[in-house]
């Protein structure tokens, strides 16, 4: 008598994140969003986290099981040496296929392909032009984002945008898969009233105090501007840097320097009451920052480039100004004068998140892609950005 076959669920392993559950950047949210929708969905997850930054380590939450690698405590070692052991590590287990976030880890894919096991990165955005990366810094993340195109067997690209650059830089097919966002309606606005905050009575800005976010441009046109509001600045850097530091040294009342926000209810009320938010990241693709800003209904005035047209849909749901604090400083004049169109803007903003930033949209497209890896091996070949 024969007995049915039974299937054993997809194992999927993530590295190149802080882990789970450290909601810390885009890519943690990722994992958050992404990992506990596939549990859900039967598929089994390991996500490998950096064992210093968890004084706990259950095995498994959420029904995510979990592996902490210990790695060089460095600001630019922490990373490549969590990857690396991970990716050894892996290399070893039951996964079926490894998906590994970051660039940085492009060279570490020649591991699972000499195992035998599919792999799939995401790239993120252009590290190699950001200006905290300077010298052999910016000639690694070339190197390694070329190397991912060669060593991975798909690259992932989380904007249109970026899907043209890899194939005009590299030559490099890849599959285009966004970030998403939970639209956020107001709960408790009164929680902004700890930082002394009104609604609309302040500009926003949410991101690591860094020079690739032009920050020192955005707070330079913003005291230039005539607004009688403040400019709220939330983030900060988890080590000590001259930047950061002389961002937070220029005070004054129309300042206000939050540091990080980690009560996610706080956060979101700030965005809720914002009169507008102001977004001048550069180089990367889909922004989780600015999807958070759409999410939660604010005026978005971003800077120009091809990724923020992208995502505001040539102007369909933000303004633009361009890389000067002269150009913000207009803007900014501008906006407010017209309190009834920023009061659109606000009401909109939520539409522009669509299909393409819906997180069981965005868990479809990579559980499709894990599972047609996986049967691309079993056919006994691999494939690139199909």
């Amino acid at each position: 008598m024969r007995t049915a076959k039974t299937h054993r669920p997809l194992r999927v392993a993530i590295i190149g994140t802080r882990g789970y559950p450290y909601v810390y950047s885009g890519y943690e949210t990722f994992v958050k969003e992404v990992c506990e929708r596939l549990v859900a969905r039967g598929v089994e997850v390991t996500v490998y986290c950096h064992r210093p930054l968890f004084k706990e380590r259950p095995k498994e939450v959420n029904g995510i099981r979990l592996v902490y690698v210990p790695c060089i405590e460095t600001k630019n070692l922490s990373q490549l040496t969590n990857s690396f052991l991970s990716m050894v590590h892996v290399c070893f287990s039951k996964a079926d296929v490894v998906f590994v976030a970051n660039s940085a880890n492009g060279p570490f894919g020649i591991l699972p392909k000499l195992f035998g096991k599919p792999s799939a990165i995401n790239v993120d955005g252009l590290e190699w032009l950001r200006p905290k990366w300077k010298g052999l810094g910016a000639k690694y993340f070339r190197m390694a984002s070329r190397l991912a195109t060669k060593l991975y067997d798909c690259v992932v690209t989380d904007s249109d945008e970026m899907q043209k650059i890899y194939l005009e830089e590299f030559n490099s097919p890849s599959k285009m898969i966004a970030y998403g966002a939970n639209p956020r309606y107001p709960t408790e606005d009164s929680l902004i009233e700890q930082w002394g905050l009104k609604r609309e009575s302040y500009y926003l800005i949410v991101g690591r105090l860094i020079p690739d976010n032009n920050s020192d441009l955005i707070v330079a046109g913003f005291l230039q501007s005539h607004s009688k509001r403040k400019l709220v600045i939330v983030g900060d850097v988890p080590y000590r840097d001259a930047f950061a530091q002389r961002m937070k040294n220029l005070g004054g009342d129309r300042l206000l320097f939050t540091g990080y926000v980690r009560d996610q209810e706080a956060l979101a009320a700030l965005y809720h009451n914002c009169y507008g938010y102001l977004h001048g990241h550069e180089y990367g693709g889909t922004n989780p920052a600015m999807l958070k800003a759409l999410a939660y209904g604010c005026a978005i005035l971003a800077l120009n480039t091809r990724f923020n047209q992208e995502m505001l849909q040539e102007g369909k749901y933000g303004w633009y100004f361009d890389k000067s604090a002269d150009s913000l400083r207009s803007l900014l004049d501008y906006v407010e004068t017209v309190p009834e169109k920023m009061k659109v803007l606000r009401e909109h903003s939520r539409e522009g998140l669509g299909q393409k930033y819906n997180w069981d949209f965005v868990t479809d497209e990579y559980e499709r892609l894990f599972r047609s890896l996986c049967k691309r091996k079993l056919e006994g070949y691999s494939v690139k950005g199909r």
